[in-house]
């Protein structure tokens, strides 16, 4: 494999304009997503957790299976494109969620909760799955293989920024919307966010707020990615370069944009990427199996404002993110070669683990259950950002970006689907639902797909791209 370019100062300043405000963008976009969750603990009874599981695993399959279009579609009119379609509908079904909730509080429309929200949140998640593989599909020309693991870093850092937006952010402003406001709880954002708006203390709780304040922050990105976001290298002055990247394309065959369904073949008879698709699936189940349901087991259990770690939640899971992404992408560069499944591998051991540790401690010391979960948290953000954000397109190219990172990201959105609607039914409700020892069953569910991923990652350990036109065939030997 052909080492890295030596970049220009000046290409590496154009570079950072390109990829920071659309990892911004893609941050605010998580915002968008996750702020259900948060939503759901403000609603209250007017929304169930069952409702909220169904809300949810829609949500998601829809967001997977949308990938199927919205992948190609990526490959051929560009990221910069799509990745505007996807902010701008995002904001406007965020918008549309806020507008709902004030009309049934203001206006006394008689909506369905469970109907009206499952359906815009549907629409939310479409738009929403623009984002994974515009940034990816987007990066692949601006790095070399040889950065992608640095780049993930970054990715995952993103990933877990906008996780913090929506859970901390979201919880200031849940305190700052209040109908009665105590000032000395509300964090500094909300404070900042009421001043702003004038918002709380109304004699009504103004949950719409949720909704309405990362439609803006979407709409400001949105601006800026218009100005500065551009596709490759070429389109902002500069020369494009080999990355190093291998392809879905047959050897022999030029790299070009091939039809979905003979993409989604080869990707899932590809010897890496087959496995790739596994290891993700298991990740959206684990991911999602902690982000949401630990916060709904603390709130149950009368855990939650008073233990550090779910009062602060969006924190944690910011830095757990941080460090998994930064342990995962320095190390498969620095000790494995920009091999990705050595560090895959060893992230799923730790989360096979906390699972294990999951299901002994529910009724112990809070901080035994919520260190387990935070090295979940570690561990899923450095997977998933090594393995969608930069696996696919090692071994998928460049042209084809978005068709692989929508496959395979489609299928961790399939695994989160299943976990959502799975955890919706299987948590207990009422009475039941504040004794811990009657959760057993949501962290046993999640045990059998870490041993799952583990045994994936372990199955292509060796696993490397290998350059166009080599006659050596990517091997998946353990």
């Amino acid at each position: 494999m052909i080492e890295a370019p030596a970049h220009s100062h000046a290409f590496r300043v154009r570079r950072f304009l390109n990829w920071f405000p659309l990892g911004l963008a893609y941050a605010f976009l998580y915002m968008g997503r996750y702020n259900l969750t948060v939503a759901k603990n403000a609603l209250g009874e007017l929304m169930t957790k069952a409702e909220f599981g169904e809300i949810f695993g829609v949500g998601a399959a829809v967001y997977g299976f949308s990938f199927v279009v919205n992948g190609p579609l990526t490959d051929r009119v560009g990221g910069r494109r799509t990745m505007l379609i996807g902010v701008g509908g995002a904001l406007l079904a965020n918008a549309a969620m806020g507008l709902v909730l004030y009309g049934i509080t203001r206006w006394n429309w008689q909506l369905p909760i469970l109907w009206t929200f499952m359906g815009l949140y549907a629409v939310n998640m479409y738009f929403q799955s623009f984002g994974a593989v515009s940034i990816v599909t987007v990066k692949a020309p601006w790095f070399h293989v040889r950065e992608r693991g640095t780049f993930s870093t970054i990715f995952g850092a993103m990933i877990s920024l906008g996780i913090y937006f929506a859970f901390d952010w979201g919880y200031a402003l849940v305190k700052a919307t209040r109908g009665v406001v105590d000032a000395a709880e509300v964090p500094w954002f909300g404070r900042a966010m009421r001043a702003v708006f004038g918002f709380g203390g109304r004699g009504v709780d103004e949950n719409w707020w949720l909704f309405f304040v990362p439609a803006g922050f979407l709409a400001v990105l949105w601006t800026i990615l218009f100005l500065y976001l551009r596709d490759r290298p070429s389109h902002a002055g500069f020369d494009d370069f080999d990355t190093g990247a291998e392809s879905v394309a047959a050897d022999g065959q030029e790299e070009q944009v091939l039809p979905i369904r003979e993409v989604f073949v080869r990707i899932l008879t590809h010897p890496i990427l087959s496995v790739v698709c596994l290891i993700e699936f298991c990740s959206g189940i684990l991911r999602n199996g902690v982000m949401h349901w630990y916060p709904f087991f603390a709130k149950e259990t009368g855990l939650y404002d008073a233990f550090f770690v779910t009062r602060n939640w969006g924190l944690m899971l910011l830095l757990a993110g941080i460090a998994g992404a930064t342990l995962t992408g320095w190390a498969s560069d620095r000790f494995f070669g920009s091999r990705r499944a050595p560090m895959a591998a060893v992230l799923y051991g730790i989360m096979l683990l906390s699972t294990i540790v999951m299901t002994l401690a529910l009724d112990g010391a809070p901080w035994v259950l919520g260190v387990a979960t935070l090295a979940i948290s570690m561990s899923v953000i450095g997977v998933h950002g090594i393995m969608s954000g930069t696996s696919t397109v090692d071994f998928g190219g460049s042209k084809n970006g978005g068709a692989a990172v929508g496959i395979v990201d489609g299928l961790v959105y399939l695994g989160t689907a299943i976990q959502s609607l799975a955890a919706g039914f299987m948590t207990p409700t009422g009475e039941a639902a504040k004794d811990p020892s009657q959760w057993l069953g949501w962290p046993a569910f999640l045990v059998p797909f870490a041993l799952l991923g583990l045994l994936a990652s372990l199955r292509i350990w060796h696993a490397l791209p290998r350059a166009r036109g080599s006659a050596a065939a990517a091997t998946a030997e353990a």
